[in-house]
């Protein structure tokens, strides 16, 4: 393995700009839950163990139409998290290459945590799930989205017992109407895209001035159970027939031509910085 990760070093030394794929197992190592299989996701969430709710069924917008207290606990005690938990090394570990080789870059990631931009990334990142830093109106009224820290507590009160939001629910500062998580659940055809298409732009206005050169993409945590953001690296590799490197401890198989590396995120990132 060393060996290997002196050759990609050379790879990362060696390209002119860096885009980066995370999907959930770059959160993970920061100690974020994996709610992959309902076994991860009950422990995590014993109340909707107990009501036999799986989180495809949970993260759908119609709780909010239903039951906003229980849908706010749910989303409520997820903010509650993201917030406490910080960004594992492997985030600076990345800014800190990009920064010395002086690297062109964009994030394209499917995790709605916020790490990425706790971690230093503002403008150049894609988060094609959403956030929940972000809001929006359930009514549509024409708000468009804002930010979380804008209009909630610090922290939501939640029940350990039943998963209750005990804090006051959020409300759109035009209409007053309940707000939900700016966030692309499943079954949601009422996703506020405009945050989203802001991010889609400036990543295609990136890809067209450095596609072209010798772009490298490090894919990091993207699964196959919600393949967003494996799929779009694969389709940036053979667009642009460049380098890639999956990092991933589960889901490694690649195509002839793709590196990849069977470990986690930030095993690999510290692997590798002794090479950068």
């Amino acid at each position: 393995m060393e060996k290997s990760f002196e050759m990609y070093g050379e790879i990362i030394r060696n390209c002119d700009a860096l885009l980066i794929g995370a999907g959930a197992g770059m959160s993970v190592d920061s100690g974020l839950p994996d709610f992959r299989g309902n076994e991860g996701f009950w422990r995590a969430y014993p109340p909707l163990a107990k009501l036999g709710i799986r989180f495809e069924e949970m993260a759908n917008p119609r709780w909010f139409r239903d039951d906003p207290e229980l849908a706010w606990g749910f989303y409520g005690h997820r903010y509650n998290l993201y917030q406490k938990v910080k960004p594992h090394p492997g985030y600076f570990i990345l800014r800190d290459w990009i920064a010395h080789l002086k690297l062109p870059h964009f994030v394209y990631t499917s995790n709605v945590d916020g790490h990425f931009i706790k971690a230093g990334w503002v403008n150049q990142i894609l988060e094609c799930h959403g956030s929940l830093m972000h809001l929006q109106c359930m009514n549509s009224c024409g708000q468009g989205t804002w930010s979380m820290t804008e209009s909630v507590h610090k922290k939501f009160e939640v029940c350990p017992k039943s998963l209750i939001c005990k804090t006051p629910l959020p409300v759109c500062p035009k209409c007053g109407n309940l707000a939900r998580p700016n966030i692309l659940m499943f079954s949601d055809f009422d996703w506020d895209t405009s945050r989203n298409l802001r991010q889609h732009k400036r990543l295609s206005q990136w890809l067209i001035k450095h596609g072209g050169k010798n772009l490298l993409i490090m894919e990091f945590g993207a699964g196959l159970n919600v393949p967003t953001v494996r799929s779009f690296c694969e389709k940036a590799w053979l667009s642009f027939n460049c380098q890639m490197l999956r990092i991933n401890p589960r889901d490694s198989q690649v195509a002839n031509g793709i590196h990849s590396i069977r470990k986690g995120a930030l095993d690999t990132l510290q692997g590798l910085d002794k090479y950068i």
